[in-house]
């Protein structure tokens, strides 16, 4: 009950400064049956698609049968709450209604330098590129909006940020043809941000892509392949890129945490009810993966920050994959300013395979050399120096989370040791 108070006080700031409201929303349609879907996400590298998937969801009735509504479900949903694939007491408020963290949904950009003017070099933000269009999304912004509905090389994406469980993860927003946007339900499950799309009102699990509740129940977005890094290495990797603008059209303290000290170490997850799995401390960071092996099984993998910063480079040759790691971006969860948060550095994961051989990778200093070349690397697996100089390894679709919340999704996840 206290961590419920605690959390409700917290999230409770943000509806003072919250504005904006529910887009037009077209009536839920009659329920009809979905086919299985084999597997969540893969760890392999994903390209824009606009299939999906689906699973079978079962149609809860009452005995009159009206449809069951959940209790957190005011007359203002739409959705069709007869589909659903989890417990509804699986999901409670989280102190703020519908679109009361409003999503952004005409973004603005600008330029690298004129970003400077207010965007530290150390700052976090998300780095997505798509045809040769880069661009950065700062967690000072996205902190206070959680989506944004973006169109990135002509791929209509939905760039998410659940500050509750740390994870940053990019979606393409196209389901079987059709484009959806996305807002900010007001809803959390296992403290994570519940999505929805203002087509279906259908409700989505942000850390899985997966539409939970409503007409399109087992819907799979794809992932798409982004990095959490600092402001510099986006800056250096993609000079001509853009960065998300502050002027949203919302009056927000942005640069401020409004969740400071939540990621302090020892520290407990808000509107949690799940066992904490206690192999890691619950708010530790690990870079973690969901990987498709050769006889199309999958198996989760986690990398605890702490192991990876003390060795810079993970070569899991049992898994064909190498983990970076490199200094320079602050936590947005820590410190009241962002720009003076710790630094928890940034991660990426790339397949070590290029054309005929498999590369391996050590750190030295700040930067990280193979070892079969001598090339440098930076955190988006470009080479910028040596024999490869201009070639990019394949990216491996990863989340840089807190370990309660990818454990609570992933449970028989394998934690890597040194």
């Amino acid at each position: 009950m206290h961590k419920r108070l605690i959390a409700g006080l917290l999230l409770g700031t943000l509806i003072l400064t919250a504005c904006g409201g529910s887009g037009s929303v077209a009536p839920a349609a009659p329920a009809e049956s979905v086919t299985q879907a084999e597997s969540e996400s893969t760890g392999t590298s994903a390209n824009p698609t606009d299939a999906a998937t689906s699973i079978t969801a079962p149609a809860v009735t009452l005995e009159s049968g009206s449809v069951e509504r959940p209790s957190w479900a005011n007359a203002n949903w739409k959705t069709n709450f007869a589909r659903h694939s989890v417990p509804f007491d699986e999901i409670m408020s989280g102190g703020v209604g519908r679109d009361g963290i409003p999503s952004i949904d005409a973004p603005e950009f600008i330029g690298n330098t004129e970003a400077q003017e207010w965007l530290a070099d150390n700052e976090p933000v998300i780095a997505l590129e798509i045809d040769g269009d880069a661009r950065a999304y700062p967690l000072q912004i996205l902190t206070w909006h959680e989506i944004v509905n973006d169109t990135v090389g002509d791929v209509p994406v939905a760039v998410t940020f659940c500050p509750l469980c740390n994870s940053a993860i990019v979606f393409d927003r196209r389901v079987a043809g059709e484009v959806y946007k996305f807002g900010v339900s007001g809803l959390l499950r296992n403290s994570d941000l519940v999505m929805y799309d203002r087509t279906s009102e259908s409700l989505w699990q942000q850390f899985t892509g997966e539409a939970i509740i409503g007409d399109l129940t087992g819907t799979q977005l794809t992932f798409l392949p982004s990095s959490l890094i600092s402001f510099a290495d986006f800056q250096a990797a993609y000079p001509e890129g853009q960065v998300l603008a502050q002027d949203t059209g919302f009056n927000r303290r942005y640069g401020v945490n409004p969740y400071t000290n939540y990621d302090a170490g020892g520290g407990t997850p808000f509107l949690f009810d799940g066992e904490i799995d206690e192999r890691l401390p619950a708010m530790e960071r690990v870079v973690a993966v969901t990987l498709t092996k050769t006889d199309g099984t999958t198996v989760d993998m986690a990398y605890p920050l702490n192991s990876l910063v003390e060795a810079g480079v993970i070569n899991d040759t049992e898994h064909n994959l190498a983990v970076f790691h490199r200094p320079g971006t602050s936590s947005a969860l820590g410190a009241t300013q962002i720009a003076e948060g710790a630094d928890v550095g940034a991660a990426g994961v790339f397949d070590p395979r290029l054309d005929d051989q498999t590369l391996t990778f050590r750190r030295e200093g700040a930067t990280i050399v193979d070892e079969q070349t001598g090339s440098t690397w930076n955190i988006l697996g470009e080479a910028t120096g040596g024999a490869l100089e201009g070639r990019q390894l394949t990216p491996i679709i990863h989340g840089n989370h807190f370990w309660f919340a990818w454990a609570a999704f992933h449970p028989d996840t394998l934690v890597h040791s040194p």
